[in-house]
């Protein structure tokens, strides 16, 4: 018996059919290699979202913890100062390596990373979750380059396979997340041959998330509703008010990316030793929230600080403050900008709804349609990935709002303009005819001349 199969194994038969049928193979080869990485990256992901949920609690009841947020930036800035300056980068050195594959990323990224996140929110820094999630998941799956000793090309797509499913993992949106993997490295131009891989590795890794979470940490994803029913047949006016509202979120994620890079310049100008940029940015921010704190509100004191996500949720039912979108704008530039871990995309899901919120005064759509459209379609635009965008709205909201959220987020992703909060990020094709010897150009160096 065993004879026969190894003669089997060994025909012809076998050989012609992987030469006319190769797929089945490729297949099988990336099912079980996305199978491993989607576990690692979720169980990250799941445990790392514990950690905000703790980091998040024990800040809002021990609120003189943010008096020592200089202390927490100074810690993880002589961090990697020391330890992880080959990491430092995070997402753009992910970014680079997709494009120019040379290093293999070190593993100390994920656990890094995780501390620093975890150190933001637990001192009181505006930050978010993504770019923590896509750098574990990206660190994690460039050792299977070493261990399976993949070429350049099946390295590229076991690192896009670590952002999808880091991403897809991180908030419960395996679909954006597999789009964005192919889509946030070069704008206007996706990775189709990656395709597999992308969407099986973010299945996979939201898979294990929620089974860890949800079932053993007792963590769940946040949900966010859009209640009533759309029209079946959207009115034509309802287009003009998705395409003026797409316009300020562009315009909004190009302020963000603009405010963050600028100051994080100024910074490294002005600062030599880089511990101490954490330090000064952390001084600025915990004197703010003080001063807001005790002079104006205690509620708006500590409204734009953390995730946010009371004020996210909130923006879907209530009318809020018109200037909550900058506050937490300004907040996270100034926290990011002075090297504070942690990710954009919340703080933009922030921007995002509460700016939509405060459209609904001359925008007559709803307001919790407007704080969905506002949500996704701000980071479109400071990301420059509309498609990615357009899925995670509709894996949050539904399919019933998909063309109001479409249109916001490739006019926002037009209208934002060749700027964005990855700065290794390739101009493959220009958002504009007028704008087309960007092309080829990263958004760093385009941002410099």
């Amino acid at each position: 018996m065993g004879a026969n199969l190894e003669q089997l194994f060994n025909s012809s038969f076998l050989k012609k059919f992987h030469q006319r049928y190769p797929v089945f193979l490729y297949l099988l080869k990336w099912i079980c290699i996305t199978l491993v990485i989607g576990l690692l990256a979720g169980a990250a992901s799941a445990i790392f979202l514990w950690a905000l949920h703790w980091a998040t609690d024990w800040r809002e009841t021990h609120l003189w913890i943010i008096a020592f947020l200089p202390i927490g930036g100074g810690i993880v800035g002589l961090l990697y100062h020391f330890y992880g300056k080959d990491v430092e980068a995070g997402n753009n050195l992910i970014i680079d390596q997709i494009h120019s594959p040379r290093k293999i990323i070190k593993f100390r990224m994920a656990p890094m990373v995780l501390f620093g996140t975890v150190m933001t929110h637990l001192f009181g820094g505006s930050a978010g979750r993504e770019g923590t999630a896509i750098q574990m998941g990206a660190s994690i799956s460039d050792q299977f380059t070493k261990w399976l000793r993949l070429n350049k090309e099946d390295r590229r797509t076991v690192l896009i396979v670590g952002m999808a499913a880091g991403f897809g993992s991180v908030f419960g949106t395996p679909l954006a997340g597999a789009i964005f993997g192919m889509e946030v490295f070069s704008m206007g131009k996706m990775k189709y041959n990656s395709i597999i891989p992308a969407f099986l590795g973010a299945t996979f890794g939201d898979f294990f998330c929620r089974l860890i979470s949800h079932d053993y940490l007792y963590i769940s994803h946040s949900v966010y509703h859009i209640a009533g029913d759309p029209h079946h047949e959207i009115p034509l006016v309802h287009i003009g008010y998705a395409i003026i509202a797409g316009i300020f979120f562009g315009f909004a994620g190009r302020l963000f990316a603009k405010f963050t890079h600028t100051w994080g310049t100024f910074l490294k100008k002005q600062i030599k030793f880089p511990p101490l940029r954490p330090v000064v940015g952390g001084v600025i921010v915990a004197l703010a929230v003080a001063a807001l704190y005790f002079g104006v509100n205690p509620d708006i004191g500590t409204r734009y600080i953390g995730l946010g996500l009371p004020t996210i949720k909130a923006a879907f039912t209530q009318e809020l403050a018109p200037y909550d979108w900058l506050g937490k704008l300004i907040f996270t530039g100034i926290t990011l900008g002075a090297a504070y871990k942690g990710g954009e995309v919340t703080p933009l899901f922030f921007i995002g709804a509460t700016l939509g919120n405060a459209l609904s005064a001359f925008i007559p759509l709803p307001i919790d349609l407007l704080a969905g459209m506002g949500f996704v379609a701000v980071f479109a635009g400071a990301a420059n990935t509309p498609l990615a965008c357009a899925a995670m709205g509709i894996e949050l909201f539904g399919a019933n709002y998909g063309v109001y959220i479409a249109i916001a987020c490739v006019i926002s992703f037009v209208f934002s303009g060749h700027a964005g909060i990855y700065s290794s990020q390739i101009i493959g094709i220009s958002k504009h005819k007028l704008y087309k010897h960007h092309e080829g150009k990263s958004l760093g160096d385009v941002d410099k001349e």
